[in-house]
């Protein structure tokens, strides 16, 4: 049987599907030529990211699938109801790559409050012929120890990234609409744990009091954060996308920094990815990354074999 990794798979997850009896492609088959492909190859498994969709007439247009599956979280980019519907199996690895993005979220909130994404960008240029004054530019940062960290979304990712920031000393105030509470459970590096507990509270009440916020919901029609939501947060906040591009209005987001506002913010996505908006990429309140929130190779690693075991699962 075969399964085409239209967007790539970790060499882990290759080998344990090899082993399973299974004929993997990694080739990058175009999107118009994807159909055409799937038939011809008679592949079973389509296996992607967020690289490639797969909708209504591949669906229609290729009886021989029997899988279609995401390598991460989100699967917007996959019919998934017409898919089941038609009697496909759809699957993803939802936890795969949680403490990827919390990781990431905090090295953007790191570099955030001590300037680093500003000193990176102009010590090549000026260290040699305005140290002291680059110095005194970027001396006034800030500690995320004893803050408070808003976590909008309070699902594997955002629960991953409380965890990172309660290890760092902070609050953490979280809101989601379908959860009440949670227990995080913090495991260290010699086998102690400790477990805390969280009740969410008001979408409101958490951009109120947070002194940094993060954002961890689905793509949706509407902003999560816009004008009114800007208006409701203290003075300096620090702000992270690692969710969805479209979830933050970047315009509102731009006039939220030139009002002071907000005083930095980063963005790992975008609403028009691939190509982001030059006001944001030309901005230097902005700390940016193209879309890497899930790219590490732990996270791969995990995605690659959390797929060919649910595919073992289900195929035999």
């Amino acid at each position: 049987m075969k399964v085409l990794a239209n967007d790539g798979i970790s060499q882990s997850g290759i080998d344990a599907l090899e082993k399973a009896g299974y004929e993997v492609s990694t080739t990058t088959v175009a999107q118009e030529q994807l159909i055409n492909y799937i038939n011809e190859k008679d592949i079973a498994v389509l296996l992607v990211r967020s690289a490639t969709t797969v909708r209504k007439d591949l669906i229609d247009a290729c009886p021989g699938l029997k899988i279609i599956g995401r390598g991460g979280v989100g699967m917007d980019n996959i019919d998934v109801e017409y898919a089941r519907e038609k009697g496909l199996h759809v699957i993803n690895t939802p936890a795969a790559s949680s403490h990827s993005v919390a990781e990431l979220v905090f090295g953007h909130l790191y570099g955030l409050a001590r300037f680093l994404h500003n000193s990176n960008r102009e010590m090549p240029l000026e260290g040699d012929s305005n140290f002291k004054g680059l110095k005194k530019a970027y001396a006034k940062g800030t500690e995320l120890k004893g803050k408070t960290l808003g976590v909008l979304g309070f699902g594997r990712i955002g629960q991953a990234t409380a965890k990172v920031a309660l290890g760092a000393g902070m609050k953490v105030v979280a809101f989601d609409p379908f959860l009440e509470k949670a227990n995080l459970e913090l495991e260290f590096f010699d086998g102690q744990k400790v477990n805390f507990d969280i009740e969410t509270i008001s979408k409101e009440d958490v951009l109120k009091q947070a002194d940094f916020i993060t954002l961890h919901v689905p793509a949706q029609k509407d902003y999560v954060i816009d004008e009114a939501e800007f208006n409701m947060m203290k003075d300096g906040v620090i702000l992270v996308n690692a969710a969805r591009g479209g979830v933050v209005n970047e315009v509102a987001l731009v006039k939220a920094i030139e009002s002071g506002k907000v005083a930095r913010a980063a963005l790992d996505v975008f609403e028009k990815e691939p190509k982001p908006e030059i006001q944001l990429l030309m901005n230097a309140a902005l700390s940016l990354t193209p879309h890497t929130g899930a790219a590490t190779n732990e996270a791969q690693d995990r995605i690659g074999t959390e797929l060919a075991s649910q595919i073992v699962d289900i195929l035999g």
